[in-house]
């Protein structure tokens, strides 16, 4: 097959979504169908001999982006929208992505034709003038964004928070337009099906579910490390108040005389948030570590390879999961495949993933978090429990070629339909 993925963000150090589009791309590779990536920065890496489109983005979110800059390289109305609506707060890469991926797709469809178009969570409005040219277009949806909204919204601090907040989830509204009418919705867990089905009004029968993978040949039981196991572990970008770095840190407030330390694998200084002529604004992860006088206890890694963190995961006692939702929850498949013991929350499909091989605990509890991380570290039989009953889960259940299987039987399906 020939296939076209579309990513408007695909950083691997900024969440799934790089993550996905690598390993499907190169399974589908190694399969022996043809891949083609059309992206926006950040980009995504892929493997050799995929061929990547690189395309140009207006927005100021991103670090280092002005005003003045990107309009000096305003080159059409789409470019114009973007630069004006990010100055204003609203995120509109999804928008802007869609169409420009639709143009690229036009001029490569004059020399080769695709098979399938299958976008990764953009849900622009370009996908439906994708359809006109007759390729099946299908998204893969790893969680409704709304989540992010409301988990956002919870946290702000004040009316006029409350109110940014609102206005850069403005796309929301077209991502559901959108996503009722592709050929399929492909999610990564029942719970994220069940969820978009809820907020995004999509009907029942185009979902199809296909669990992530992770990297077994990197993330899998490391004996040498595991005899200095030590302190707990969190991996995620805290800028995103979905992940539950708050309820954690105030966990650790009711622990300190357990003298514990935590490793945050993120890099918080990379911040997120840029404003012209103010700067960079402090990460969300950073700012309550000092405000809960957590500075001696708490460390961030900053970026590490898949190498290196796979020896974090290792060498962490526990690893921890306080989100408020996920749709798949990778860092918590990839610490049970190097068999160290995990305490998530029940938010999203964690319960999917974690499965009897961990501790479950409430979301937005930070008693339950703090009681089952002194439970865990007092019991060693329990430790070693959940470390051998996670890694058996993990590879049995979570691995990139099953899931590149399951994404073709999905391409063929629509195929077969049209």
């Amino acid at each position: 097959m020939k296939i076209c993925l579309l990513t408007y963000r695909g950083n691997p150090y900024s969440g799934g979504q790089g993550i996905y589009i690598y390993y499907l791309s190169r399974e589908f590779q190694r399969m022996g169908h043809e891949v083609e990536v059309i992206a926006s920065a950040p980009l995504p890496e892929v493997s050799e001999g995929i061929i990547l489109h690189q395309l140009r983005s207006s927005s100021i979110f991103h670090p280092g982006s002005s005003f003045r800059r990107n309009l000096t390289k305003i080159r059409n109305p789409v470019d114009l929208y973007e630069l004006c609506a990010s100055r204003l707060g609203i995120f509109a890469e999804p928008w802007a992505f869609s169409f420009r991926a639709y143009a690229k797709l036009k001029e490569l469809c004059k020399q080769r034709r695709f098979d399938i178009i299958h976008d990764n969570q953009g849900l622009g409005y370009g996908l439906l003038l994708m359809k006109r040219l007759n390729i099946p277009v299908i998204a893969t949806i790893h969680h409704p964004i709304s989540i992010d909204r409301q988990a956002d919204l919870e946290q702000a601090n004040g009316l006029r928070e409350r109110l940014r907040i609102k206005r850069f989830y403005s796309f929301i509204r077209m991502q559901a337009f959108v996503a009722r009418r592709l050929d399929r919705i492909i999610t990564v867990s029942q719970s994220s099906a069940e969820n978009t089905k809820l907020f995004f009004k999509v009907p029942a029968d185009k979902f199809r579910v296909v669990y992530n993978g992770i990297d077994t040949e990197i993330y899998r039981r490391n004996e040498k490390a595991r005899q200095s196991r030590n302190g707990l572990i969190m991996v995620a970008n805290t800028d995103d108040r979905k992940k539950g770095v708050l309820y954690l840190l105030q966990a650790l407030q009711m622990l300190r005389e357990e003298d514990i330390k935590l490793t945050i694998v993120d890099d918080a200084e990379r911040h997120s948030s840029y404003i012209e002529d103010v700067g960079p604004l402090p990460s969300y992860g950073l700012k309550l570590v000092k405000k809960l006088n957590l500075g001696e206890i708490v460390q961030f890694t900053g970026r590490l390879t898949h190498e290196e963190l796979a020896q974090y995961y290792s060498t962490a006692q526990i690893a921890i999961v306080p989100s408020l939702y996920e749709g798949f929850g990778i860092p918590a498949a990839e610490a049970m495949a190097c068999g160290t013991p995990v305490i998530a929350t029940t938010g999203g499909a964690l319960p999917e993933v974690v499965g009897d091989a961990g501790i479950l605990v409430p979301s937005r509890s930070s008693d339950a978090l703090a009681a089952a991380i002194r439970q865990l570290l007092n019991d060693k039989q329990a430790q070693q429990r959940m470390s051998d009953a996670g890694e058996k889960r993990a590879k049995e259940n979570f691995n990139w070629e099953q899931a590149a299987r399951k994404t073709l039987e999905v391409y063929q399906e629509v195929l077969t339909t049209r």
